[in-house]
Order: structure tokens, then sequence, then C-alpha cells
């Protein structure tokens, strides 16, 4: 009986596990799809007469949602718990596109106070990805330490990204803008980048880290998407 117990509370947790899965894919797409729209008309555009509010909202918000969420849902916290950490790290692989931004700067598009901070941490941070996955899959004494350091390198590459990105936009904030025709951060494809990518990482590397804190002792890393939660909602 007790056997079979298990078995059921094993099958029910599946299913809320897939129903989960597919829920949040579907919130990404209608994400991706309301931002494409948005930037299609023009939504993140901003004048030298107001601030960057729109930008600064989609980069913002998703982030701070998820934390709330995930602070008060205990099925959402055990479903980002349980995602193999190996896979986070492999997708910052995918930073290495940021180094179009020097690509952009090369052509004149782009402002280098800008760019070569965006585009090299970016490049570091996707080059580095691979060898950090590696060191999971040997188990290294020290992935754990690699895994932090990558994640904390990627927000900060963020951080800086953003705050470069500002002070040379077209918009008030634009305190070292220069007046030469650019390429616009707030128009497609490149609003694409801080209004969808740059808030998915920055998710991604919280997801990250909040695994590495809940591990506790020796973990192998073969192990640590076994982790679950115990904490409560």
């Amino acid at each position: 009986m007790t056997t079979s117990g298990n078995g059921l509370r094993r099958d029910a947790a599946s299913t809320h596990d897939r129903n989960l899965s597919l829920m949040v894919t579907i919130l990404l797409a209608g994400w991706f799809v309301a931002v494409l729209a948005a930037g299609a008309v023009g939504v993140f555009e901003s004048t030298p007469a107001r601030p960057p509010l729109p930008i600064l909202v989609a980069v913002a918000a998703p982030p701070l949602l998820f934390a709330f969420v995930y602070r008060a849902s205990r099925l959402f916290r055990g479903f980002v718990l349980g995602i193999d950490l190996r896979l986070l790290t492999a997708i910052q692989s995918w930073r290495v596109i940021g180094s179009m931004f020097l690509a952009l700067y090369a052509f004149d598009l782009l402002p280098g106070l800008f760019a070569w901070p965006a585009g090299v941490g970016d490049a570091a941070v996707g080059v580095a990805a691979p060898f950090v996955v590696l060191a999971m899959l040997r188990d290294a004494p020290t992935w754990r330490r690699q895994v932090a350091w990558l994640n904390i390198a990627g927000l900060v590459d963020f951080v800086g990204a953003v705050g470069t990105g500002v002070l040379t936009s077209n918009t008030s904030l634009g305190f070292v803008a220069q007046e030469a025709t650019r390429a616009s951060m707030g128009a497609l494809p490149l609003s694409l980048v801080p209004t969808f990518a740059v808030p998915l990482w920055t998710i991604f590397h919280m997801i990250s880290l909040l695994q590495l804190r809940r591990m506790r002792g020796h973990i192998p890393a073969a192990q640590a998407m076994a982790v679950t939660p115990v904490a409560s909602a």
C-alpha cells in the first residue's frame, strides 16, 4: 500500500512538473511575442526629452516578477530548483552572440563606451561557460565556485551594459551620447536584447545562484539537479 501511495505521489508530482513546464513555455513565448510586437510599433524608442523608461521597465520587471513568484509559490520554487544546473550553465555559452556589439561598433553604429564592455563581457562569459560545464561533468573540486563566479560575472556584465547603454542613449539620461546617427537599442532587432535576452538570461543567473545556495556539503555536479526544495510557501 505504501509503495502504491508513493507511486501515486510521484505520478502527481510528474504531472505537476509537466503542466508547469508547459505553462512556463507558453509564458516565454507570449513574452517574446509581446516585446517583439512592442518593438515593431516603437514602444521602446525614446527621445532626448524623456528617459528610456519603457526599456528600463522591460529589463527590470521580469526578474522582479520571477523573484516574487519564486518566493510566493512552493510549486514554482521546486520546479526552478529542479532545473539541471549543467543546462543553465551551458546556456550561458550563447552570450558569445554579444560580440556583435563590437562588430556594430566597428561600423560606427554603436558607441564604444557601450559596445566594448558589453561585447567583451558577453564574449568572455560565453567562452568561459563550456569550461565551467566541463568542470561540472568532471566533478572538479572547484566546480561550484566556478559556476558562482561565472554567474556573478554575467550579472555584473549586464549591469554595466545597461548602465552604459542608458548613458550613451538618445534620451534625457544620455549624458555622454554622441550626435552621430547610431543604431537604436530601442528599435528592432536590437530591442530584443534589452527587452528579452537580458532579463531572461538574468533569470537564468538567478536560478543558478539560488541552486548553489541550496546545496550543502559535497554534492557531485551529476546529482545537482536532484536537490529538492524543502522550504514552504
